[in-house]
């Protein structure tokens, strides 16, 4: 009788173990999206837009040009990395998400989502109530991670062969926050870091080998003022540093440097270690974040490169040569690399791929980009010409 009551107990005390297990599983399986596959010639191009801004007065043309640029470009995933449509109230906003999903939904793009700081600050409504409009239309596989984590957004999507069971490269999402208890710019959060160096390590285990990855966020990391030269010299494309005064920064000789800088960056203030976790774990080969409108580069620093995007809105014909768009190429067979280029819309709507995908309803818009931009690329041109001839330092990389 003794060794039946053992025997019963012991099942049950594992039948409570496999259900704990499937439970942890089940809540780990829900902060992975369903995985996207490469192409058969083995390719998967990413579309990263960010910092759309929505509203009344520019969401006909800046879907226009979205559009175009999808039809262009011809993406396997949408990466929207925040700031795209909040309004001030959900109605409102649920307007402008219609209006730009609606270009992916109608062209069968998946959209991978996460959040900026202008996302739900006014408080009249929250992140999850926005990623529900967003996951209202069958193209997106955004993850609300709930009470898992700090904020709403931040999940992982595996990318697998074509045909295959298995990831061969990873996209990691996060969502950085809005601002901190005092008012600065926030992070990606301790519970948010935590939750990557455990997937992570969890991955490689599973799999034998670590799987290379890209991470999307809206606030750049912190770390990219450790990747600049600090300098006493006020001047051309070198810019004071958020939060502290009297320090400016340029970019470093020393380091490898891709575009150039229009503005400060803005990280937070405060710092959560998640660059430090990702240069540890080395499965990353570079985070990409929007936030900063017209910044366009990217800063490699302890084997990560740091990448800024352009903001994807149109925004009249002013910044047209600062406003754009960033396109990521993989390919399965090296997916230790990554290619990467920006597209303002200057030289988009003066490119051979545009004028094959418009139609005669565009140019008015385009002729209005094209006017102003002219005169905006050549007072760049001219104003880096003439820092680099006079400093002797090097301010615009190609892109």
């Amino acid at each position: 009788m003794k060794k039946t009551f053992k025997s019963v107990l012991s099942l049950l005390l594992c039948a409570a173990m496999i259900s704990g297990l499937m439970i942890f599983a089940g809540a780990d399986d829900a902060l992975t999206a369903k995985p996207l596959y490469f192409s058969k010639d083995g390719r998967f191009r990413i579309l990263h837009i960010t910092d759309t801004h929505l509203s009344a007065d520019n969401v006909k043309n800046s879907t226009r040009l979205i559009a175009l640029a999808c039809e262009a470009e011809k993406p396997d995933l949408i990466m929207l990395t925040g700031d795209i449509a909040s309004q001030n109230t959900l109605e409102e906003t649920k307007k402008y998400v219609d209006e730009i999903m609606t270009v992916f939904e109608t062209r069968g793009i998946p959209v991978a989502v996460t959040f900026g700081n202008h996302d739900s600050e006014n408080g009249a409504y929250t992140r999850e109530q926005v990623m529900a409009l967003y996951n209202n239309f069958s193209c997106s596989i955004s993850i609300d991670d709930g009470d898992a984590l700090t904020g709403c957004g931040t999940y992982l999507v595996p990318l697998y062969s074509h045909g295959g069971s298995e990831p061969v490269f990873n996209l990691w999402v996060f969502d950085s926050g809005d601002y901190d208890g005092e008012d600065h710019y926030a992070n990606t959060a301790e519970d948010q870091v935590k939750w990557y160096r455990e997937k992570s390590a969890e991955i490689e285990k599973q799999y034998g080998k670590k799987i290379y990855s890209l991470a999307f966020q809206h606030i750049i990391v912190p770390e990219i003022y450790d990747a600049l030269e600090k300098t006493d010299v006020k001047g051309a494309f070198t810019y004071k540093r958020i939060y502290y005064d009297d320090e400016y920064y340029r970019f470093s000789k020393d380091a490898v440097n891709y575009g150039m800088f229009h503005e400060m960056p803005c990280p937070g203030y405060y710092n959560h270690g998640q660059f430090e976790a990702m240069a540890e774990r080395g499965d990353v080969l570079a985070v990409f974040s929007g936030h900063d409108h017209t910044n366009a580069f990217g800063v490699k620093y302890k084997g990560i490169d740091i990448v800024n995007s352009l903001s994807t809105r149109y925004n009249g014909d002013a910044f047209s040569t600062q406003y754009g768009y960033r396109v990521l190429d993989l390919d399965e067979k090296t997916p230790d690399k990554y290619k990467t280029r920006v597209v303002r819309w200057y030289d988009f709507v003066n490119s051979e791929e545009a004028k094959a995908v418009s139609d005669k309803g565009d140019s008015g818009l385009f002729a209005e980009i094209r006017f102003l931009g002219f005169f905006e690329k050549a007072f760049t041109d001219i104003s880096v010409f003439f820092t680099e001839l006079f400093t002797g330092r090097k301010v615009r990389y190609p892109d």
